[in-house]
């Protein structure tokens, strides 16, 4: 006798998830068969926005709870580091925890800097939970406009 089974459209959509997030060591966070959600251990790096105007780079990242001390920015080969650690807050015992799902530990954002941008010239600023990452452009990178004589 045949059994008949209920099609899920996402299955496959879902089975591709877990496959990727296997092989970059990811955990994905979802409803399993609609009734509770998994439990995962999250990765977390700061998000990043990144902007430019005609002399810099901006690259704002938030660092909630993350202390000015435990952050260090670098610049080597063409890529800027963001590193650091945020570490989880003292344990209560007399305190029932029901969820944690902010992540803790360390991490590391790296990002490739453009070719117009001079290393030499990186600022860096911490206010309440964002990093302000300014980086100059150089000078001689610049388009210059050169004027065409017809002879």
């Amino acid at each position: 006798m045949n059994a008949l089974t209920r099609w899920d459209p996402f299955k496959e959509m879902r089975d591709l998830q877990d496959r990727l997030s296997s092989w970059f060591s990811i955990s994905p966070f979802r409803r399993v068969d609609g009734k509770e959600e998994t439990m995962t251990i999250a990765e977390w790096s700061p998000l990043v926005d990144i902007s430019e105007d005609d002399k810099e780079y901006c690259i704002r990242a938030e660092l909630p709870g993350v202390k000015k001390e435990e952050v260090k920015v670098t610049v080597e080969n063409g890529v800027l580091s963001i590193c650091g650690e945020r570490k989880y807050e003292k344990e209560e015992k007399n305190r029932k925890y029901h969820r944690i799902e902010r992540a803790y530990g360390h991490f590391v954002r790296r990002l490739s800097i453009p070719d117009d941008a001079d290393a030499s010239k990186v600022s860096a600023e911490f206010k309440d939970g964002v990093l302000n990452v300014r980086l100059a452009k150089d000078e001689q990178a610049k388009p210059k406009a050169i004027e065409v004589k017809v002879g």
